[in-house]
């Protein structure tokens, strides 16, 4: 038994938590990684996987060995990594991203000709979208992500932090009348922008000095994406907090006007997330680069 090819199926089967996701990814029949799952577990002489008919379970020595097997292939493809020729080293192959719809064009998609002229041999599968994709189920490389991650096996890099502005439109304030203050404002109507995985509204914060304000922001329209939201803002139909990077083209051309500058909006980080066993892959050191280079040059993301 090749015990690196088995640890390999092995780790692939949890990470896609099916033995048939797991055998398209690997361009293997699902009989032979079935047979292959068997041969290992005969020879270490314990269950790894409970099966079950809609999902599998890692037994207690199943997530230790686990473990163990991502940090043993990890060092193996650094190993062979630091010892290869200069063009093996060379990124290439085809690398899955997730990224958050508005965030990922901004940063991202708008810049990708240039990451194809460095990196021609990477080819790029981006998925984009607002759900909490699981990395190693989905077998996505890399994730881009804001606001604070929960704990998790998944490497972190953080790269940069959003930054927000509460703004309206002129017209909006010719009708309203311009909050001086953040009691002020809370007497205002705004475009409630809420979590199309979760439902739930997102907070209204402001930054006091080391005092946080939460505000209970109500408005004649909610909306689940950014660029609605901002959309909202401009016709006048309510305040709104936004991405600064979003609006600052609006700010900067008179459409929209910032409010309350010295109580802005709190920050959130902005980190790239990516499975521990693929740290060593070089198309993804290129990616992780790249991207925390164009976050780092924008003035509305750096860290």
């Amino acid at each position: 038994m090749d015990k690196v090819k088995a640890m390999q199926c092995f780790v692939r089967i949890v990470e896609a938590n099916s033995f048939t996701k797991a055998a398209e990814t690997l361009n293997l029949p699902r009989a032979a990684l079935t047979a292959t799952m068997q041969r290992l577990e005969a020879f270490l002489g314990t269950v790894l996987l409970q099966r079950t008919t809609r999902r599998l379970a890692l037994t207690p020595d199943g997530l230790q060995y686990y473990q163990q097997c991502l940090e043993i292939l990890g060092a193996i493809d650094a190993a062979e990594l630091s010892l290869r020729a200069p063009e093996a080293r060379h990124p290439r192959g085809k690398l899955r991203v997730d990224l958050p719809s508005t965030l990922g064009l901004h940063l991202v998609v708008t810049r990708l000709a240039e990451f194809r002229a460095a990196y021609p041999d990477v080819t790029l599968a981006l998925g984009m979208t607002d759900r909490l994709v699981d990395l190693t189920q989905e077998g996505v490389d890399c994730a881009l992500r804001v606001g604070r991650l929960p704990d998790s096996s998944l490497v972190a890099k953080r790269i940069g932090t959003m930054r927000f502005v509460t703004c309206a439109a002129p017209a909006y304030l010719a009708r309203h009348g311009t909050p001086r203050t953040i009691a002020e404002l809370s007497q205002h109507e705004g475009v409630v922008h809420f979590s199309g995985r979760t439902g739930r509204p997102f907070a209204w914060d402001l930054q006091d000095g080391e005092r946080i304000h939460t505000l209970d922001i109500s408005g004649p329209v909610a909306v689940s994406a950014a660029d609605a939201n901002t959309a909202c803002a401009l016709q006048g139909l309510g305040l709104a907090q936004a991405a600064r990077y979003q609006v600052r083209e609006h700010l900067a051309q008179g459409r929209l006007v910032e409010l309350l500058p010295a109580t802005p909006p709190t920050a959130m980080p902005v980190s790239l997330v990516y499975p521990k066993a693929r740290i060593a892959a070089p198309k993804l050191a290129a990616f992780v680069a790249w991207v925390a280079a164009l976050a780092a040059a924008d003035p509305d993301l750096c860290l």
